[in-house]
């Protein structure tokens, strides 16, 4: 009885989440309080949901602009954020990339270019720099294999045709995509994207592999897709 006057007494402090979540579950729960959650304590004169609010102001009240800094970053920025509180932050942002990618890995079959770049979007849409990867398809165009060729490049035309052929040759795959992210968040193609896509194209054709589509990732659902403006 009196363990349950107490937690409703707390129920009513927004500084008080780890009590919310015991009594209605997390998903009761604010996204600061989660991440208030995590961090635990804030400093003297902000409490831990107030710093948590102003974290998630600072970027939008998006979780994945906080997943693309590192832990000194974040350190630096924030008081009450040391080093642990930071790895903790980050770790758990990595854990719920990662369950977003859960439900993809029974080879799921491709039937949209949406599809494709939901399929990709944990992988790219946080990253403060560029990444190309690849997705070997077989004939029924299921998932078969994804690898990075590259990451950081400052230009598309930093990845060679043969890196996007070797693994597909290698795995017998009947098509391939290509898929990589514009920091930017602007997704029309650069001259060195279309380069990059026409000479992937012609090559594959000689292989007798089919490329189905080039997807360019930015966020908020943004994305480019060359097969769905018949570039392809």
């Amino acid at each position: 009885m009196e363990e349950s006057r107490a937690l409703k007494e707390v129920f009513t402090e927004d500084s008080r989440p780890r009590e919310l979540a015991m009594k209605e579950g997390c998903e009761a729960c604010s996204t600061a309080q989660l991440l208030a959650i995590l961090i635990g304590s804030g400093s003297r004169g902000e409490n831990v949901v107030d710093l948590c609010n102003r974290i998630l102001m600072d970027h939008d009240q998006k979780l994945y602009l906080i997943a693309r800094h590192n832990y000194r970053e974040l350190m630096t920025r924030y008081r009450g954020i040391g080093a642990v509180k930071a790895i903790e932050i980050l770790a758990a942002l990595e854990l719920a990339r990662r369950c977003q990618t859960e439900e993809f890995e029974a080879k799921p079959q491709v039937t949209s270019s949406t599809m494709v770049y939901n399929y990709m979007r944990p992988f790219l849409n946080h990253l403060r720099h560029e990444e190309v990867w690849v997705l070997l398809l077989d004939r029924g165009r299921h998932i078969i294999h994804r690898e990075r060729l590259s990451r950081g490049a400052t230009s598309m035309t930093a990845i060679e045709v043969k890196q996007v052929l070797k693994p597909a040759i290698e795995m017998l795959a009947d098509g391939i995509i290509l898929a990589h992210n514009h920091p930017s968040d602007t997704p029309r193609p650069s001259t060195a994207d279309d380069q990059l896509t026409d000479k992937v194209a012609a090559a594959s054709r000689t292989m007798d592999i089919q490329m189905v589509d080039h997807i360019i990732v930015c966020r908020g659902g943004s994305y480019y897709s060359y097969s769905d403006h018949g570039r392809l």
